[in-house]
């Protein structure tokens, strides 16, 4: 039930916001992406512990390139 709000989150950012800025990912899938299939596979506690350490990892000293879910 967790999950399914949290993935409802995820996919109001990819339709709202965005939607609108400059894509600016560094990571492949994008953090939205890859909450949403972390959140899936794993459930609302340790999806959101996933997907909260890759966007803590999205910054100019940060990693890039692919980042699959584990």
């Amino acid at each position: 039930m967790i999950a399914r709000l949290l993935i409802l989150i995820a996919r109001g950012w990819q339709i709202g916001p965005s939607a609108i800025l400059p894509p600016s990912c560094r990571f492949q899938p994008s953090c939205s992406a890859y909450a949403i299939t972390a959140l899936t596979r794993y459930r609302a506690l340790r999806g959101s512990w996933l997907a909260l350490k890759r966007i803590g990892r999205c910054h100019p000293w940060g990693g890039q390139g692919p980042d699959p879910v584990p």
